[in-house]
């Protein structure tokens, strides 16, 4: 059975920085597309970075770009997700997701992961 487990939320100050981890279960990670999505209190989810299986082709979304940075180990069955810079209004439940490709539904979910950016 897929399972996607996220991992690395938590407090930090505007300007600091996590790495959100996605363990990936139950199959092979580097046969799928693994999303990261946001949901913010009162707000719809959205994306924000996605790696494509096999190349490893990379997506941003606009308010991330340059901030964030998708990475994958195929060999740990993990994806990350490196946060820099951070800002009140990255704070959300981050979600990872796995599909065969990218887009903005995809098939399987973590249940997330809280990251709070506070002063």
């Amino acid at each position: 059975q897929l399972q996607l487990v996220e991992s690395g939320g938590g407090l930090v100050q505007p300007g600091g920085s996590l790495r959100l981890s996605c363990a990936a279960s139950g199959f092979t990670l580097d046969d799928y597309a693994i999303g990261w999505f946001r949901q913010a209190p009162g707000k719809e989810r959205e994306g924000v970075s996605c790696i494509s299986s096999t190349e490893g082709n990379t997506w941003y979304a606009d308010f991330v770009k340059g901030r964030f940075t998708i990475s994958r180990d195929n060999a740990k069955n993990t994806v990350y997700l490196q946060m820099n810079s951070l800002n009140f209004e990255d704070t959300a439940v981050y979600y990872c997701a796995a599909d065969y490709y990218c887009s903005l539904s995809m098939d399987s979910w973590g249940k997330g992961t809280l990251v709070t950016v506070s002063s």
